[in-house]
């Protein structure tokens, strides 16, 4: 794999993981069945923890957030 490779495809994990997460946090939210919103909830923290752990690493690295697709998203604002 080269540079560029990695750049895509950190480019698109990133933008999968926030379309996923975002997805994640609704099906929470609409979730009647206590069962199914418990899950959904688990899901949801789950790609909260991702999320916050790759900024933070991007930020520890020097990358800027928008690299990898995640800038426009705040984990505690939006994921919580």
């Amino acid at each position: 794999m080269n540079e560029s490779d990695a750049d895509f495809y950190l480019t698109n994990l990133g933008v999968l993981l926030k379309e996923t997460a975002l997805s994640a946090r609704q099906r929470a939210g609409d979730a009647t069945d206590p069962a199914d919103k418990a899950f959904e909830q688990g899901r949801a923290m789950a790609y909260y923890e991702v999320i916050s752990l790759m900024k933070q690493q991007a930020e520890a690295f020097g990358i800027d957030a928008a690299r990898i697709s995640l800038a426009d998203i705040e984990p505690d604002r939006d994921l919580l």
